[in-house]
């Protein structure tokens, strides 16, 4: 039972929320596996989620497309990090993370978190929200994908 539910918590509810008119989101989940290739190495596949469990790494891809007649400019997509998974990265260098629920931003390194102990460097595990601001407009038709990454707590 704690699969199927854990399931549902990295599916569920969280979706992307696009700032752009026109600008549609779509985000696809994916289990990191790796499996025994031909020559006897070992490769990394993306497999969709049937069952997860504690340690498994999670990729998420989020595509958009401007679906306007216009290109689409200032556009920014924000994420929240389902609360089952331990955020682990994403590789474009100019998203930023919150650790406050999406209060205030910044890059992972330069975040602070206050506990009733003081205030510490925040870590992967404090990360709450990511947000992708595309500094190039999208033109109309146009489309693409970011991603992240996660391990299942």
């Amino acid at each position: 039972m704690k699969k199927i539910a854990l399931i549902f918590l990295l599916l569920a509810p969280f979706a992307a929320v696009a700032a752009g008119g026109g600008v549609s989101t779509h985000i696809m989940t994916f289990v990191e596996k790796t499996m025994p290739s031909d020559n006897g190495a070992t490769k990394v596949v993306l497999e969709a989620p049937s069952q997860v469990f504690p340690g498994d790494k999670i990729v998420y891809v989020l595509s958009y497309h401007n679906g306007g007649a216009a290109p689409a400019g200032n556009f920014s997509i924000t994420d929240p990090i389902p609360p089952s998974l331990t955020f682990e990265g994403t590789p474009d260098a100019n998203a930023l993370v919150s650790v406050d629920g999406g209060k205030s931003w910044g890059n992972l390194a330069t975040l602070k978190i206050t506990t009733a102990a003081g205030t510490r460097a925040a870590r992967p595990e404090d990360v709450t929200h990511i947000r992708w601001a595309l500094n190039t407009p999208i033109p109309a038709g146009g489309d693409g994908k970011l991603s992240f990454r996660g391990t299942v707590k």
